[in-house]
């Protein structure tokens, strides 16, 4: 039992290190844009172009991923998926433009999707029920640390070394997942794998688009992501630039609304099985949309910088209670497409933030406006969606 025990908290651990491959390479080099920006001489737009061709790359890396893994087993997968990531990284250490930038950046982002689709499907394959909200709110708490260490940890690698300190970090890191996806266990056995071929599998997507109550978390993540995405992609620009805040006092902003994340992510998993996840949903995408519409007004009359703190703390925070719900209702009737599901969960969240990133620098590097708007927008389709798509099925249960 000791063991077993275990062995469960070492894997919680492992898959919280691989779904946080997303925060470590998107949050890490936040506070580094604006020198990054100069570093290359290119516009906001294009230095935010970066973010975006990181987390497109993500979002296809797991349409891929996903179903390979139903069919193929978990561990290979991730092996080959890590090993491109450590050697993507090291090629964006080295990239002389930011073209060739731009291109191991997305390559970085395919291969770093392995591992974000293959920790929800092997959540999956261990746990169901209130269990799986519970493991996945305990990844989310793993992952929680992630947005908090990653920003201010990439402020001090600045104080002593230039941008691509950063990336030498994150090279380190992709090492220390290869080796342990080497040493892991596999956790599909051959009798619960697709059959068919990969192709077979790729065929799954057709009927999870056909199943109105999956498709409606999908698309409602896709709102909430690209809200979530605007912020993590314009922050470093309106704290920096607009309120003139050091690259290091901007990564303990960023840290703080990651301890929001981790506690809400921590109690949506104590009260799985209290309080019905649906409820809980619903709850957090009202706290985010007004949250948003309460941030973009804080924006326009120009209030001080610690309400915008405080605003913005409470509007984040709703996304760990909001993806550990929503991802766990999704997941709960798909068994052998697992892997496939996580994928067209993780797409819909991956590429709505590849598109909104640029956008929040459309308008220069020196307005919050943007950033605003997207997010009202973001948490308003979410909401929307939820009521349209998810709300029937629950609403006879109270």
């Amino acid at each position: 039992m000791m063991q077993r025990k275990r062995a469960m908290v070492l894997l919680t651990v492992f898959l919280g290190m691989l779904a946080a491959i997303a925060p470590l390479s998107t949050d890490m080099y936040l506070p580094a844009l604006p020198e990054m920006m100069e570093s290359f001489q290119v516009t906001p737009s294009m230095i935010q172009l970066t973010l975006t061709s990181s987390m497109a790359g993500m979002a296809v890396g797991q349409i891929i991923a996903g179903p390979l893994s139903d069919e193929k087993g978990r561990r290979l997968p991730l092996i080959i998926g890590m090993a491109i990531f450590t050697l993507a990284t090291i090629a964006c250490v080295f990239s002389p433009t930011i073209h060739i930038f731009l291109l191991f950046r997305f390559i970085q982002g395919f291969a770093g999707g392995t591992g974000i689709v293959i920790a929800r499907a092997i959540a999956r394959d261990v746990c169901k029920g209130p269990a799986l909200t519970r493991f996945f709110s305990m990844l989310m708490l793993v992952n929680g640390i992630a947005p908090i260490l990653a920003p201010v940890i990439g402020g001090q690698i600045l104080r002593i070394a230039p941008w691509e300190g950063v990336f030498i970090v994150l090279i380190l890191i992709g090492v220390v997942l290869t080796i342990a996806s080497l040493i892991m266990n596999e956790t599909l056995p051959q009798r619960r794998r697709v059959s068919g071929g990969v192709l077979s599998g790729f065929g799954g997507f057709a009927n999870l688009f056909g199943q109105k109550y999956f498709m409606g978390h999908c698309i409602m993540q896709c709102f909430a992501f690209a809200a979530f995405f605007a912020y993590i992609s314009g922050s470093s620009f309106v704290f920096q630039n607009v309120y003139g805040v050091s690259p290091q006092t901007f990564s303990l902003i960023f840290g703080t609304n990651g301890i929001g994340l981790m506690i809400s992510g921590v109690l949506t998993g104590r009260l799985a099985g209290t309080i019905a996840d649906w409820k809980t949903l619903r709850t957090s995408l009202w706290i985010a949309c007004i949250g948003s519409i309460a941030l973009l007004a804080s924006f326009v009359i120009k209030l001080p910088l610690p309400v915008i703190i405080l605003v913005l703390f409470f509007t984040v925070s709703t996304l760990a209670a909001m993806s550990t719900s929503s991802f766990s209702l999704a997941m709960q009737s798909q068994g052998r497409s697992a892997g496939s599901a996580s994928a067209l969960i993780g797409f819909f969240s991956m590429i709505s933030g590849a598109a909104m990133a640029p956008v929040v620098g459309i308008a220069g590097s020196y307005t919050a406006i943007p950033m605003g708007v997207v997010m009202v927008a973001g948490e308003l389709g979410a909401l929307v969606t939820f009521y349209i798509m998810i709300y029937p099925f629950h609403h006879k249960e109270g």
